[in-house]
């Protein structure tokens, strides 16, 4: 059997098409090689795991390897601390080679709840490791995956105060020579989830992390190194470098996101009736299709995305704003929605500034935002019972959309205030062209046209692209302005016609749709 694409659990080399990680394994280890205590701290499914197998290959050689995973370990082993210290035991036993007799011994006792007057205790099962760090002829690695599985864990946190202790003094007493944990929460984080007294916090064990800045997002070349593998394998003639700029556009390396695109485009794309081979799903066509298909299914990733916004509704509100109104949110680490968006992946720091992650993410959200409001929504209703007579031929009459969209809009709203046309006409244009391109085709905002006054739509529709700008109306000036702005991104797409929809606040205006000649570029422009 060939490889695969993997989006479940780790990777491994002989079966899965993966990224070259090596890099990013030479830049742990050099931090091993100094001594750190750090915690790998990434998004849910974005390659820990498998960062920290290759690891632990790449450290056998010139240090003893202690590598677990406390999601093996049951909810009962965090409740008590002889049942931690005998699960602890079992699993350095079950998983580490090299252990001297006297250790092992010791250890068994235990694993076995028979460590007689010590009782079991963490304090003594730390002196046991620290005469096994003293008489090693190798220095001894902790590695610990899925770190965060034991939450709210009072025998946790002292298993951390433990740790801490023995690593601030191992210059004094033998311990671990570096300590990784690998969980979706820093060590630093980990207050969050357990119970805050004054005591806890004055000794507390998450001020000795160091930070850890290896980026484990997938680079475009990252990206075209795997598919260059695959394209080796099946010869299916695809532009390498422009599909992995295309995976990257939409994924910003997201590792999970990157290799499901992968896994739809060679499993369920290709074979369909419009891309019967691998060559015709590796193509642009075939990429959106992926991507129309990633939207529609449940995965834990945008499960855990939408789950996030229900937990934390400051958050809906912040990420509402950035998308529907342009506006400039600051990026605050000391903002508890904010910290915990960042720390899953979903939203980064750019130039101070909050950004939501991806451009998967973004379509996700404005779907989530829109579905919120379809049942309700007039404009949302206009464009379904209408949708049908915008397709001819199997295109989209995307002028159409904008002529009826001015009527409806007009009709709805023609009495509404500057502050509702503002706020509302660019998400009610959205709400009016989802159910017309709905299971056919995508949109997505471009990020850098999104502000208070502008907005770019670019709708994919079976293969076609449409540019559409809409604004609110500042003047001539400022229409002549867009209409460059538009004509500019028309290039960029290798356009000829583009789109246009202006909000505007006077009472007066007459709504209408005309259409321009612009250089060589034919310009539809719909007032509202």
């Amino acid at each position: 059997m060939g490889k695969t694409f993997n989006v479940n659990a780790n990777c491994e080399p002989d079966l899965h098409y993966m990224v070259d990680i090596s890099e990013r394994i030479g830049q742990i280890k050099a931090m091993v090689d100094a001594g750190q205590y750090f915690t790998i701290n990434r998004a849910r499914q974005y390659g820990k795991t498998t960062v920290l197998l290759a690891l632990g290959e790449a450290l056998k050689k010139e240090y003893t390897v202690v590598s677990l995973d406390f999601q093996l370990m049951s909810t009962g082993d965090f409740e008590e601390e002889k049942e931690f210290t005998a699960a602890f035991a079992d699993g350095i036993l079950e998983n580490t080679e090299d252990i001297p007799e006297k250790i092992r011994e010791s250890l068994e006792a235990f694993a076995d709840k028979t460590a007689g007057e010590c009782g079991g205790t963490l304090s003594a099962l730390f002196k046991t490791v620290s005469a096994w760090c003293a008489q090693s002829d190798k220095k001894i690695v902790l590695m610990i995956d899925e770190a965060d599985y034991a939450a709210g864990s009072q025998v946790f946190l002292d298993f951390l105060s433990q740790l801490r202790g023995y690593y601030i003094k191992r210059r004094k007493k033998a311990a671990f020579h570096s300590v990784i944990l690998s969980s979706v929460y820093d060590v630093k984080n980990r207050k969050h989830s357990l119970r805050q007294d004054d005591n806890q916090t004055a000794n507390s064990p998450w001020n000795i992390a160091a930070d850890f800045r290896v980026d484990m997002s997938f680079s475009a070349a990252d990206i075209a190194g795997m598919l260059g593998e695959y394209e080796a394998d099946f010869c299916t003639g695809m532009d390498v470098e422009e599909m992995a700029g295309l995976i990257y556009e939409y994924t910003s390396g997201y590792p999970f996101l990157v290799s499901r695109i992968c896994k739809l485009m060679d499993e369920c794309v290709a074979g369909q009736e419009d891309y019967p081979d691998k060559s015709r799903a590796w193509a642009r066509e075939g990429f959106l299709e992926a991507v129309k298909i990633l939207l529609e299914e449940r995965n834990t990733l945008f499960e855990s995305l939408i789950h996030k916004l229900e937990d934390y509704p400051e958050l809906g509100t912040i990420l509402y704003q950035i998308l529907f109104t342009g506006k400039t949110v600051p990026y605050s680490p000391l903002n508890k929605s904010i910290e915990t968006a960042e720390m899953f992946g979903f939203i980064k720091n750019v130039g101070k500034n909050v950004v939501i992650a991806s451009r998967v993410f973004e379509m996700v959200l404005y779907d989530y935002f829109l579905s919120k409001e379809l049942l309700a929504n007039q404009v949302y209703d206009a464009g379904l019972v209408e949708k049908n007579r915008f397709i001819t031929g199997g295109r989209l009459n995307m002028r159409l959309v904008l002529e009826r969209f001015v009527v409806h809009f007009n009709d709805l709203y023609k009495d509404q205030d500057e502050h509702f046309l503002e706020e509302a006409g660019r998400r009610y244009f959205l709400l009016y062209l989802k159910p017309i391109i709905n299971g056919t085709g995508n949109y997505y905002i471009e990020a850098e046209t999104r502000n208070r006054e502008r907005t770019d739509v670019v709708v994919d529709y079976r293969g076609e692209q449409f540019v559409i700008e809409m604004k609110i109306w500042r003047g001539n000036a400022y229409h002549t302005r867009g209409e460059k702005q538009l004509t500019d991104y028309l290039d960029y797409y290798h356009l000829k016609k583009g789109y246009m929809v202006s909000f505007c606040f006077n009472q007066k205006k007459e709504p209408k749709v005309a259409e321009i000649l612009l250089g060589d570029k034919v310009l539809v422009e719909a007032v509202v």
